[in-house]
């Protein structure tokens, strides 16, 4: 049985789960069996933390807990479970307690706001020919369209969300910020990690889908957080 710990990767906006496929691959290379990616609905953070609890709660024993961009705010919300042992955070918001993504963004707009569009059933997309440019242009052309075509939209009311009990304040964390994000503006970035006290900071000369783009980096950091842990 391993003694390490389980590892619980939390996606953002405009993806699922499977936006950790090159990470997964790369921790199972590094020897971490017990690892689960949640699939949230993106209906409202209460619903997606919600989710991410019970999947905590599944595990039996410490879980680090893993946030990309949106995703960072759902481990924010739901890790303050006791078997949660350390909070990562992959170009992710960490908000603070009353602060919501959508009043982090508006704080310091990224370079690709003006390429987010809500539709009439009030899920806010990023254009489709756009999302490369937006969200992954240090992917392939390939990778962007496939990301594009399969991304999953939010309820742009998720955006307004506010934190309660932020879980980075209890526990220890990383950070990953990507230089060259147009998705979370890098001051941003570097405002919440300086804010977390974080164990480890490390910046990536990347685009917002670092987890697809450096996913040996993103691994290596998520290992080291699991070592401690």
């Amino acid at each position: 049985m391993s003694s390490k710990p389980t590892i619980v990767l939390v996606h953002g906006f405009w993806g699922g789960a499977a936006h950790w496929s090159k990470v997964i691959l790369e921790l199972a290379r590094k020897g971490h069996t017990a690892v689960r990616a949640v699939e949230l609905p993106l209906t409202s953070l209460a619903d997606d933390a919600e989710r991410t609890r019970k999947m905590v709660a599944q595990q039996p024993g410490p879980v680090v807990l893993v946030g990309h961009s949106y995703g960072g705010a759902v481990i924010t919300q739901a890790g303050n479970l006791p078997n949660v042992a350390a909070l990562v955070y992959i170009a992710a918001f960490a908000p603070d307690d009353g602060e919501s993504p959508g009043g982090i963004t508006q704080q310091q707009p990224p370079a690709a706001a003006a390429n987010l569009a809500p539709d009439s059933d009030g899920y806010l997309w990023v254009q489709y020919d756009k999302f490369h440019d937006s969200f992954c242009q240090d992917l392939s052309a390939d990778e962007g369209l496939v990301m594009s075509l399969t991304q999953k939209a939010p309820l742009a009311s998720t955006f307004g969300d506010a934190i309660s009990s932020p879980a980075w304040k209890n526990k220890p964390s990383w950070y990953q910020i990507s230089s060259q994000d147009r998705m979370i503006h890098p001051d941003n970035q570097q405002r919440m990690s300086a804010r977390l006290g974080a164990r480890k900071v490390i910046t990536l000369d990347a685009s917002h889908a670092s987890l697809a783009s450096r996913p040996g980096e993103v691994a290596g950091l998520i290992d080291e957080a699991a070592s401690a842990a």
